[in-house]
């Protein structure tokens, strides 16, 4: 069952539901009926393609072929027709062991033809710190990007029965407190 509005309001404030931001942005202000709006923080991360001629999953992408940048709050990124890039969310959140959380694109945003977590939609009950955001510009024309502006919604289910293996208890989880946008870390899959 998706949490409405009521519920994402009760949860947060009784501090069930764990959601922090860098500038103090009153997050209830982002809640509509039936989900949670999150905004671009001022860090993201590009692959340097003229250093990159070919990504192996099984090897570690280190920082030759990935560049940090940080905008300040005024800043815009330009992205590009078929550029890809990887933000962070400025809202860090805890999610509780009763709840699963599921990312929703902004039509917004795709009615510009920008992309968002065409993948990695869905996070699993106890993760915790700030979600990294796949973006891709499928548009023909740039496309500004602003920190600070809304850019995804996420709705919260709830989960029927207890979690054995919440994300904080697997031994598997990659991306448990990141901070900065992360790339894959699919090279340390145990096969």
């Amino acid at each position: 069952m998706i949490l409405s509005d009521t519920e994402i309001k009760k949860r947060i404030k009784s501090g069930e539901l764990i959601i922090s931001t860098e500038n103090n942005y009153d997050t209830l202000q982002q809640v509509w009926p039936a989900s949670l709006d999150f905004r671009l923080w001022n860090v993201f991360k590009v692959y340097k393609r003229d250093n990159l001629s070919l990504i192996d999953p099984n090897i570690w992408i280190d920082s030759k072929y990935i560049e940090t940048i940080r905008l300040e709050e005024w800043e815009s990124f330009i992205l590009h027709p078929r550029q890809f890039i990887l933000w962070a969310t400025c809202e860090k959140i805890k999610i509780p062991y009763d709840l699963v959380w599921r990312c929703e694109w902004r039509s917004s945003l795709w009615r510009l033809w920008i992309i968002i977590h065409s993948t990695a939609w869905f996070l699993d009950p106890w993760f915790e710190w700030t979600v990294t955001l796949e973006i891709t510009n499928i548009n023909e024309v740039p496309i500004a990007l602003h920190p600070g502006m809304r850019i995804w919604q996420f709705a919260f289910e709830t989960i029927l029965w207890e979690v054995e293996n919440t994300y904080d208890k697997r031994k598997w989880s990659k991306y448990m407190w990141q901070i900065d946008p992360e790339v894959s870390r699919i090279s340390l899959d145990l096969y």
